[in-house]
């Protein structure tokens, strides 16, 4: 007999989160200049602007806080981190960083070199920003079905094209590349996973010509996931023995471990390079502390240490991953277009399609984000035009991305399906009245295009006479 499952925990501490009426939120978004991360989280109903930092902590998180070691060199608590670092990692340096981003500028400063370009299947926004601070060029490399929203399901719409990647080692040559980079799994297109087969080839290309391969691992866990279920040969071979694989093929791997690390703050820096260690050790004495701390408290290290450990656990990977394809099968129920087949941390809308009538040059998705959180309350994201436009060197006109999307990232161990629920309800409802929404007009942005979405400013385009 076969009987429904349900959470693989039970919850024991809940938070209270207000409503709000429409007009407050109206006015809240005038002050913001529509850019919902300028809302305060106190007037968010249900929070999915992002999937980092947000998870519920376990008992026995909470109770390894109290085993913190708040030594400020060789604290017991970071022995016990790289312990578990290294049981899932299989990799035997590590540097910890008060969060991912800290990892990020780390691994911009070692690989990303002036003028040579970097290559990823898709680069994390931070990651991109850093390295380009540095003068790096930097181009991602998808397969094709990764950056067409409407493309049937693949499995694993997160991997790199090798034949491009291959071509532009030709073109510009070896010496001119400076890292190849696999983030896994892919947020920019939906949280999409990479194969084995595609991480093993790429870094068996990089190889072939000496080029450094690494890894941005932040969903690593779920990534794993999707290679036992959707990958043959993999059925049978568990969360560790996949991630221990998929990180024996890089020479580097960082992680913001806000998110598989099932934490609220904290980064890694792990490498099986000596002396990238030593590059990186400096950098963290210089930028985040010693190096036995990295930024963080010992309660911290001692929490993620668990948390690595339960964010690799299979049962709750099964109920994570099925939590988030509920809400795309429920919006896809609807009409409502996303990406398929959802990915590992959120849902992503696919802006144009849901907004056919507003060109991509007035930001669609944005006005997705505006509308769900006057409507209803929940914040979501961008990653479209505004988070990932440029602007070309020469010209100075517009580029637009190839995805144009809102995510809707589900926080781990947070919500119940009922709040899920609420999400399609207003979607549902802002979709069957389409037509009546206009665009927006960017009118503030920062002096990093790339990073420029986090402090934006928009207006609404008035209502055609």
């Amino acid at each position: 007999m076969r009987f429904m499952t349900a959470e693989p925990f039970r919850i024991k501490m809940v938070e209270k989160i207000k409503k709000t009426t429409k007009a407050e939120r109206q006015e809240w978004l005038k002050e913001a200049r529509y850019n919902v991360f300028q809302i305060k989280a106190e007037n968010v109903y249900i929070d999915c602007i992002t999937d980092s930092g947000t998870s519920a902590m376990s008992n026995e998180q909470w109770a390894a806080l109290m085993l913190g070691d708040e030594s400020y060199a060789g604290s017991k608590s970071f022995y016990k981190l790289q312990q578990s670092v290294q049981d899932l990692f299989g990799m035997p340096y590590v540097q910890p960083t008060h969060q991912g981003r800290a990892a990020d500028f780390m691994m911009a400063k070692i690989y990303a070199k002036p003028g040579k370009y970097a290559i990823g299947n898709m680069h994390f926004d931070t990651f991109r920003g850093n390295a380009e601070v540095l003068g790096a060029l930097v181009v991602d490399h998808l397969i094709d079905e990764g950056k067409d929203t409407a493309s049937p399901p693949h499995p694993f719409k997160g991997n790199i094209d090798l034949k491009k990647m291959d071509k532009l080692i030709e073109e510009k040559g070896p010496e001119n590349i400076s890292v190849v980079m696999m983030t896994v799994t892919c947020n920019n297109n939906g949280g999409q996973p990479v194969s084995m087969q595609n991480i093993r080839e790429a870094s068996l290309l990089a190889k072939k010509h000496r080029i450094p391969f690494v890894i941005d691992a932040a969903r690593m866990s779920e990534n794993a996931y999707f290679i036992k279920k959707r990958e043959d040969g993999y059925q049978n071979k568990s969360i560790k023995e996949i991630t221990r694989e998929m990180f024996s093929y890089c020479e580097t791997a960082i992680m913001s471990s806000k998110k598989d690390g099932l934490v609220n703050i904290g980064g890694l820096f792990i490498t099986r390079n000596a002396e990238v260690l030593k590059h990186a050790q400096q950098l963290a004495i210089v930028h985040e502390g010693y190096i036995t701390y990295g930024g963080l408290a010992g309660r911290d290290l001692e929490a993620l240490a668990v948390g690595l450990q339960e964010g690799a656990d299979e049962q709750y990977l099964e109920y994570r991953i099925n939590q988030v394809k509920y809400l795309g099968d429920r919006l896809r129920e609807k009409g409502i277009p996303i990406i398929e087949p959802t990915g590992g941390h959120g849902v992503y809308v696919d802006g144009r399609r849901f907004f056919p009538h507003i060109p991509q040059h007035e930001f669609p998705s944005q006005r997705l984000v505006v509308a769900l959180y006057e409507e209803a309350g929940v914040r979501a994201v961008e990653l479209g035009a505004c988070a990932f436009g440029s602007k070309d060197p020469t010209t100075g006109k517009d580029i637009f991305p190839e995805v144009e999307v809102m995510r809707i990232a589900i926080s781990r161990r947070v919500y119940t399906n009922n709040h899920l629920d609420v999400i399609v309800s207003a979607l549902g409802e802002i979709y069957e009245q389409r037509e009546k929404y206009r665009g927006m007009k960017l009118v503030y942005e920062g002096p990093i295009t790339s990073l420029r979405h986090f402090t934006a400013g928009f207006e609404l385009l008035p209502a055609e006479e």
